[in-house]
């Protein structure tokens, strides 16, 4: 009784219960029946070659629409060592920006600056409204709480840039990039401002967040990481695609050598 309460109460080992009873019941069935027309080791062949092709057509659908199976998705990854930018003169020493950034004392104009800075060397700045700059801005915000600069709720995401991330080899100026298999590395800059603090009473709304206008802006740099989502289902594809065909020359090795032997002349009986 305990030991079934603990499978009742375990959800990973239930379903590794349930999967290798499935499995199981499945193909040990199909092998019984062939083994009781084939033979032991005929039906293993048979059975196991129709496993084969059925897990080649599966891993391939899989494959082609990115379900199932599936590995890491793409997200944003910090880049090692510089993610947090506190100063906007220390995006020119990381490499950021190629040009130093002559600082006015002013945060609200020094940010402008950055800003035009980083238009004019190829940086693309994304309109808030692009599914991209909520991913960017969440995952910069999600590293610059993990920093401790900021805690929740003391700053604000205002831009987000990015630039790379083209893909080649295309063909016909862009229309067709269906087998571009390569990619440059894509970096993301999300500049954050810091709030006013503000003081919050029992029983109201909270108040507006405001911009400190007399503290600098802060930026996180980040990298893309492109996952590997369709990695898993084209092993599966692959490796079910060489048994399938070693399987199947097996049987057909087999059928080779039975018809030799069946159309060979008979040795005559010893008396």
């Amino acid at each position: 009784m305990n030991a079934l309460l603990a499978i009742n109460w375990e959800p990973e080992l239930r379903g590794i219960l349930i999967v290798i009873i499935s499995v199981t019941v499945l193909c040990g069935s199909v092998y019984l029946i062939l083994g009781t027309n084939m033979g032991a080791r005929l039906a293993f062949l048979v059975s196991f070659a129709a496993l084969a092709g059925w897990m080649f057509i599966m891993g391939a659908i899989w494959w082609s629409y990115g379900q199932g199976l599936l590995g890491a998705t793409p997200s944003w990854q910090p880049v090692g060592g510089t993610t947090i930018v506190r100063e906007p003169d220390a995006l020119h020493e990381i490499g950021i920006l190629e040009a130093p950034v002559e600082e006015t004392g002013d945060p609200t104009t020094d940010a402008e600056l950055v800003e035009g800075m980083l238009q004019a060397e190829g940086w693309n700045k994304l309109d808030a409204a692009l599914p991209s700059f909520q991913q960017a801005g969440s995952a910069g915000t999600v590293f610059m709480e993990e920093s401790k600069a900021f805690a929740a709720g003391e700053f604000a995401v205002v831009n987000v840039y990015d630039i790379g991330g083209e893909r080649s080899p295309v063909f016909f100026d862009g229309k067709v990039d269906f087998i571009a298999f390569r990619h440059a590395p894509r970096y993301a800059l999300v500049e954050v401002a810091p709030l006013v603090p503000q003081r919050t009473e029992p029983g109201r709304a909270p108040a507006r967040p405001i911009i400190d206008t007399s503290r600098s802006h802060e930026y996180v740099y980040m990298v893309r990481d492109l996952g590997n989502k369709r990695v898993p289902a084209a092993i599966i594809t692959i490796s079910s695609l060489v048994l399938f065909i070693v399987l199947c020359w097996l049987l057909h090795r087999r059928d080779r050598i039975v018809a030799t032997n069946r159309s060979a002349k008979a040795l005559p009986a010893k008396a």
